[in-house]
C-alpha cells in the first residue's frame, strides 16, 4: 500500500493502533498533542516534533534565527495544549557542510530565546551530519497536575467552543513569503540594484508565519477566571482539522459559525489580494499556534470576559454531524483541509 493512501495521520493510526503500554507509569501515550507518564505527585508530559528543510520550512526566506525560535515555540505549544507547564527542552539536528559555526549559533540563538521567554531549560540534544539538508528534532518536557490536564477527548454536548487569538494570519504570510520568492527568482536584479520585496503594510503576517508565539498567558487567564476547559489542542494544521479531532476523539458532533471567526484586517486584506475567501484560510491555513478549547456552557460569562479568547460555536450530539454555519444561515460540512505533509500527496 502506498503511504498516500492512508496520509500522515491515517499511518500514525496504523502504526500505532495496538500499541499498550506495559509501563503504570504511561498514563496516556499516543494519540494526544503530549503524552503523559506519572511519577509521583506530578505528571510528566512529552512532545517532539521534527522538521525538515523543503518540507515545513524554506531557508531562502526564513532567517535562521526565526527558524530556532519556531522550532522551540511549536513544541512549547504542545505543552501548552495539554494544559501543562512547559520545563526542559532537547534539540537534535542534521546538517550539511553548506552551514557554517555562525548559522547555527543564529539558530541557537532563537531556539534560546523562546526557552527564556516561556522558562523552559535546553538541557542536551545531539549533532549529525546531513546529506539532504538541515533536519531539527526537537522533544519538550512539561509537567501538570494529573486533575489538572487536558486531553482531546473531553469534549461534551453543549460545550462552548472557543479559540484564543485570531486565525489565518500565518498562511498568509506563508502565502506572501511565497510570492516574492517567485517574483525573485523570475525577474533580473543587479548588485546596483538589489531585490526588495514588497512587505510594507504586512508586518503582522511575516511575524505571525515565521515568529509565533505559544499561548501560555491564555492558560493563565484561564486559571485566574476559574475555567478548567474539558479539550483542548493547539491550532498547528488548521482550525478544521483540529476540531475534527477533537470530536473523533470525544465521540461529538459540532457547530461552528463563520462570522465569529476570528480574523485580522491584514489577512483579510491580503487574502483578497491574492482572491481567496479569508474564512477559508481561517479555517484550513494552520500554523497559527492558537489554541482551541471548549468550556461547559456554565462559563459562557466568564470565558466571553477574556480579552483574547472568542468562542465561535458549540459541541453537539455526534449524529448532528460536524457543521460550519455561514453569515447567510447556510450549513456546509466541516472538512480537514489544512497543512498536509507529503505523506499525504
Amino acid at each position: 500500500m502506498d503511504i498516500s493512501q492512508l496520509g500522515e495521520f491515517g499511518l500514525i493510526d496504523k502504526l500505532t493502533e495496538d500499541l499498550k503500554p506495559a509501563n503504570k507509569t504511561t498514563v496516556y501515550g499516543v494519540g494526544d498533542d503530549a503524552a503523559v507518564l506519572e511519577y509521583g505527585n506530578r505528571c510528566t508530559l512529552v512532545t517532539t516534533d521534527m522538521l525538515m528543510e523543503g518540507v515545513h520550512f524554506d531557508l531562502t526566506y526564513v532567517p535562521l534565527k526565526h527558524l530556532g525560535y519556531k522550532s522551540a515555540i511549536v513544541n512549547i505549544s504542545d505543552i501548552y495544549a495539554m494544559n501543562g507547564k512547559p520545563e526542559q527542552m532537547t534539540l537534535s539536528i542534521a546538517l550539511s557542510k553548506r552551514f557554517s559555526v555562525e548559522d547555527m549559533q543564529e539558530f541557537y540563538d532563537g531556539v534560546r530565546l523562546a526557552c527564556s521567554r516561556h522558562g523552559v531549560d535546553l538541557v542536551g540534544g545531539d549533532t549529525t551530519s546531513s546529506l539532504t539538508g538541515l533536519a531539527i528534532s526537537i522533544t519538550c518536557i512539561g509537567s501538570a497536575n494529573k486533575e489538572d490536564i487536558v486531553y482531546r477527548n473531553g469534549a461534551h454536548n453543549t460545550d462552548l467552543i472557543c479559540v484564543s487569538g485570531n486565525l489565518g494570519a500565518a498562511y498568509m504570510g506563508l502565502q506572501l513569503l511565497e510570492r516574492e520568492k517567485s517574483v525573485y527568482y523570475s525577474t533580473e536584479h543587479s548588485d546596483n540594484e538589489p531585490f526588495s520585496p514588497d512587505f510594507a503594510g504586512k508586518e503582522y503576517l511575516l511575524e505571525r508565519q515565521l515568529k509565533p508565539e505559544a499561548r501560555g498567558d491564555v492558560l493563565e487567564e484561564l486559571r485566574k477566571a476559574g475555567i478548567r476547559p474539558t479539550s483542548m489542542m493547539d491550532i498547528s494544521d488548521g482550525l478544521s482539522s483540529e476540531l475534527l479531532h477533537i470530536c473523533k476523539q470525544s465521540g461529538c458532533g459540532c457547530a461552528i459559525y463563520e462570522e465569529r471567526i476570528p480574523v485580522d484586517y491584514q489577512t483579510a486584506v491580503m487574502a483578497e489580494e491574492f482572491n481567496m475567501n479569508v474564512f477559508t484560510c481561517a479555517l484550513n491555513g494552520g500554523e497559527d499556534y492558537e489554541l482551541l478549547f471548549t468550556v461547559p456552557l456554565t462559563d459562557f460569562e466568564k470565558v466571553s470576559q477574556i480579552k483574547d479568547v472568542k468562542v465561535i460555536g458549540h459541541i453537539t450530539n455526534a449524529d448532528q454531524g460536524h457543521v460550519l454555519i455561514t453569515k447567510d444561515g447556510q450549513q456546509f460540512d466541516l472538512k480537514a483541509q489544512g497543512w498536509q505533509s507529503n505523506l499525504d500527496k
